[in-house]
Formats: structure tokens, C-alpha cells, sequence
């Protein structure tokens, strides 16, 4: 093995923690479809095939040093989406949570002076800014639409395309 056994727990986690974020964004999407909301829904379908890309990512790389793989039970979504706004603010604080994950993998990587896991993390630290940044401004569009006005945000949403 490639990496120390710490790394790829963290990294065996994390497949778990993406494909989990995977299934809470079809969830959200599906609370958009069900309001006839289909950019929205779009938004969040789309979100969710990306962090199913971001869990194969680790799942390669975890393969390409012999880590071996081993994903943990993937707990349920969060059901309770009732509003535009609480949609948004699961999503954010998820994002923050993963920037955590990946800067704890990235932590690890720098102490034990593992250069390849630093290369490919790397690329997550890049994407969870964007993330990040991303949910933040999309949450204030729909704070400051309204849920009363959430077309506009469809409108928006067309019009970031």
C-alpha cells in the first residue's frame, strides 16, 4: 500500500461521506421536482451526479495505491426540506463540512509528507471552494427572492446556463 492506513480510512470515509451527499441531493431534488421547480431540481440532480463523481474519484485513487476499499454503512437523508431556504442551508453547511473532511485528508497528508495523496487532494481543496462559494451565493438568490418568488430563481438559474 501506497498510503498509510490512517489516509485511506480517511479516504474509505470519505467514498461513504460523497455517495451519502449524493443520495441528500436527489432528495433535495426531488423536493424541487415535487413543487414543479425543475431548475431547481435540476440544480440538485446535477449536484448529486457530481458528488458520485467526487466518490469514484477516491475510490480510483484509493485502487491505484492499494488501499483497497471498504464504504461504510451510508446513513439515510434528511427528509424534512420544506422550504427553498432550508434546502440551501443543508447544502452549505454540507459543503462546509466536506471542506473540513478534505482539509483534515490534506492535514494528514502534509504530516506523514505523503506528496501524492497532497497531489490529488488538491483538486478537492479547489472544488470545495467553489462549492462552497456556490451554495453561499444560491442561498442568498432564494433569501432574497422569497419563497413566494422562487420562479425568479428559476429564472436565474436559466440564465447561469
Amino acid at each position: 500500500m501506497q498510503i498509510n492506513k490512517a489516509m485511506a480510512d480517511l479516504m474509505n470515509a470519505q467514498v461513504g461521506n460523497e455517495l451519502g451527499a449524493s443520495n441528500q441531493y436527489v432528495q433535495i431534488a426531488s423536493y424541487f421536482d415535487g413543487e414543479a421547480l425543475s431548475k431547481l431540481a435540476k440544480f440538485f440532480y446535477d449536484q448529486a451526479e457530481e458528488e458520485r463523481e467526487h466518490a469514484m474519484k477516491f475510490v480510483h485513487y484509493l485502487m491505484e495505491v492499494g488501499a483497497g476499499l471498504s464504504i461504510d454503512a451510508i446513513p439515510a437523508t434528511k427528509t424534512d426540506i420544506d422550504s427553498a431556504e432550508r434546502a440551501f442551508e443543508m447544502s452549505l453547511a454540507w459543503e462546509q463540512e466536506v471542506t473540513g473532511q478534505i482539509n483534515a485528508m490534506m492535514d494528514l497528508a502534509i504530516q506523514e509528507k505523503d506528496y501524492a495523496s497532497q497531489a490529488f487532494l488538491q483538486w478537492f481543496v479547489t472544488e470545495q471552494v467553489e462549492e462552497v462559494s456556490t451554495m453561499e451565493s444560491m442561498l442568498q438568490v432564494v433569501r432574497k427572492a422569497g419563497e413566494k418568488n422562487l420562479l425568479m430563481v428559476e429564472a436565474y438559474l436559466t440564465h447561469r446556463e
